[in-house]
């Protein structure tokens, strides 16, 4: 089998089980390898629990007590059992020393699996103390398999409904078993100076490492690939200097807008507003990139760049991440235009403009009418056609592959200029590493009279005062959000999701509170809804993913509320929290520690004491470990599905200089070989050629 193979192929998988991976975004073998676990389950040694295990993950080894079992429906199903442990007298089950209550939420046919469930079995879970000690959820394992459990790391996976742990776990030993990994590339020489096993151990350990140092050894070699990937991939894009024919010179437009808008610009935006316009006017193909903080006002610099354009006679076009941000940019250039009599003519281009107005849309831009154009990823379908693209906006740059900024670029016939934004402020040291070639600008001022964003790092035992608070915020007619790092229930990590803790959260506030929730599996346009519905007012509080993280602009929220904070990287939070403080209202950021460390209370009083991006990079650079990796995954910046530019800013550094070197022996034909084996282990999943950043 191949990494393109279809998972149906692999034995077992029949028509119910692909709809389900299916749901999961596994269609391929390759997929199911790059799956990674979410994290790894804390197996330990059963235990007698005591008040001091009370909240954290315990295995404990005990029977079912016969006549036990029994069902509660209030609103929702619970099934509640009670075991005894090891040494226990039957009568003694009142003893909250010796029995221990166990309960399952929505799961009526867990009933009749503890009734006939004989002898001891390891029970682990999450312990509670509510009239004697309680396990909630637990997964139940034989004695025997428990303690071979306990010799390996075991992994957690993103699930769906009808479809279990352990069941990803076989299918990806089967996918194991099975594929033929396209041949590795390094020399033996260069994986041991580089302290990395070959890509197939690699990607094996990632999933089944037999410890944390075999785990270490695997990220290593797999970054290391992605980082190559992702070189190699922009080469030719940064290092690029095209002549450009199609002049363009300075004009009054744009001078007579900043004039006229009711705020004056800070000077870091005139600062990169003339470099912009020098790199324009000097006829030379501009590729640039734009780094800004939360709210630094990127955005009215790249509308200055579409006004340049269109008053040369050009067309530009703008994309971003998501129908939500891309009609919003629409709509506030369409209102500048209107307001202040610009000569742009915007349209927009998503995937929710159908029938008669696409086609309108689309006979604007191929007529010229348009000179302005604003979307998604529809830009760069075959069915766009532009008259005379000159410009191309990347909006969340690091949101977007590679493959797809080059589409839309490929669809200026003489060449076009480039401008990426990004919100994600790094080190410059390591924006050098990764954007060699490209010209870098920075906005590190804020917009004049916005309020900063009063933060605090609390413990869990916070929460009912924080609960408090957001009432107290909607009832004064604002709006909050509340991030949890897991969409639903994972099987042993002790997370909070954003299912359950909706039903917690319209329990807890006031009936008047309107609570929803988003999650990523939702679809597109149940995503839009919901994000239109809060913008417009409609939902008071907004449990989510870090879906949100790019999202709509909703000024009238000020309360966000980060749970597990502990188990987001830096940048990621900084990023969350920049939903907020984005009207004139006193916005705050509520970070709760779920964490008993001392590392993880120093980084959280990092993003507790600035609101400064660059400031929180640098430190984040700084205090980065190896990674937590029996909780969430740190890795994700810039769109790597494996690395991270901070955890992994070492081999950064020496992939750069390996590639470097690659390039100048390109004729010894090694680089070419390389390319193709990299592009075999992409044909698998779109993890490793859609991607990509910049």
């Amino acid at each position: 089998m191949r990494l393109s193979t279809s998972v149906s192929e692999l034995k077992g998988v029949g028509e119910k089980t692909v709809k389900l991976l299916d749901k999961l975004n596994i269609h391929t073998v390759g997929d199911l390898i790059y799956d990674l676990p979410r994290g790894f389950m804390d197996l330990r040694q059963p235990i007698r629990p005591s008040k001091d295990d009370v909240g954290r993950l315990v295995s404990v080894c005990g029977r079912i007590v016969k006549g036990s079992v029994h069902i509660i429906k209030k609103g929702r199903t619970l099934t509640f059992a009670k075991i005894m442990m090891p040494g226990s007298a039957e009568e003694a089950s009142k003893d909250k020393k010796d029995a221990i209550s166990i309960v399952y939420f929505n799961a009526p046919y867990m009933k009749k699996t503890l009734e006939t469930m004989d002898g001891e079995r390891v029970f682990y879970g999450i312990l509670s103390d509510s009239r004697g000690y309680m396990l909630a959820q637990p997964a139940v394992f034989m004695p025997d398999d428990y303690e071979q459990m306990l010799k390996v790391m075991q992994p957690v996976y993103s699930l769906t409904k009808g479809i279990s742990n352990n069941q990803i776990k076989k299918l990806i030993k089967s996918a194991f078993d099975n594929v033929i990994l396209p041949d590795e590339y390094l020399t033996d020489e260069e994986l041991s100076e580089y302290d990395m096993p070959d890509m197939y151990h690699a990607l094996l350990d990632l999933h089944f490492p037999k410890d944390l140092e075999s785990h270490k050894r695997a990220r290593r070699r797999v970054a290391f690939h992605e980082f190559l990937t992702f070189f190699i991939d922009t080469h030719d894009d940064t290092t690029m200097t095209r002549s450009f024919d199609k002049f363009m010179i300075p004009v009054a437009d744009t001078g007579r807008l900043i004039e006229a808008l009711p705020y004056e610009l800070t000077g870091a935006q005139m600062r990169t507003w003339k470099e912009i316009e020098e790199d324009m006017c000097s006829g030379v193909c501009m590729n640039r990139m734009v780094q800004g903080d939360v709210g630094s006002g990127k955005t009215i610099v790249a509308f200055l760049a579409l006004l340049l354009n269109a008053a040369n006679g050009h067309q530009g076009c703008m994309m971003a991440p998501t129908e939500v941000l891309a009609t919003q940019h629409y709509e506030n250039l369409c209102k500048l235009s209107e307001k202040y009599g610009l000569c742009i003519k915007p349209v927009l281009l998503i995937g929710a403009v159908t029938g008669k107005m696409r086609k309108e849309v689309l006979g604007s831009i191929e007529s010229g009418d348009a000179n302005v154009i604003i979307g998604t990823q529809a830009l760069i379908t075959d069915k766009v056609t532009y008259k005379d693209l000159t410009l191309v906006i990347t909006d969340e740059q690091h949101r977007f592959g590679v493959k797809q900024r080059e589409a839309l670029a490929d669809k200026g016939a003489d060449g076009v200029h480039v401008l990426v934004m990004s919100a994600t402020p790094i080190p410059r040291s390591l924006a050098m590493t990764l954007y060699a070639g490209v010209k870098i600008s920075v906005i590190d001022e804020l917009p004049a009279g916005r309020k900063k964003i009063l933060n605090s790092v609390v413990g869990k035992d916070y929460r009912p005062a924080a609960y408090k608070f957001i009432a107290k915020e909607v009832a004064a007619g604002h709006q909050a959000y509340v991030i949890c790092p897991m969409i639903d229930a994972g099987e042993g990590l002790d997370l909070e999701n954003v299912i359950d803790y909706t039903a917690n959260l319209r329990n807890i506030l006031p009936p008047s509170v309107r609570v929803d929730y988003l999650h990523g599996k939702m679809s597109l346009n149940e995503k839009s809804r919901l994000m239109d519905e809060f913008a417009a007012g409609n939902i008071d509080v907004l449990v989510s993913t870090t879906v949100i993280e790019v999202g709509i602009d909703v000024p009238n929220a000020t309360v966000m509320m980060i749970e597990n904070a502990d188990r987001f990287g830096l940048a990621a939070l900084h990023q969350i929290r920049g939903r907020v403080g984005r009207g004139e209202a006193q916005s705050y950021c509520i970070f709760i520690n779920s964490g008993k460390s001392e590392e993880s209370k120093e980084r959280l009083d990092v993003v507790g004491k600035s609101n400064d991006g660059f400031y929180i990079a640098s430190e984040d650079l700084r205090l980065r470990g190896p990674g937590e990796i029996t909780g969430i995954r740190q890795s994700g910046e810039f769109g790597f599905k494996f690395a991270s530019i901070y955890d992994d800013h070492l081999i950064l550094e020496k992939v750069r200089e390996f590639a470097d070197d690659l390039y100048e022996k390109r004729e010894n034909g090694r680089l070419n070989d390389i390319v193709h084996s990299i592009e075999d282990y992409s044909m698998g999943s779109l993890a490793l050629n859609l991607m990509r950043t910049v």
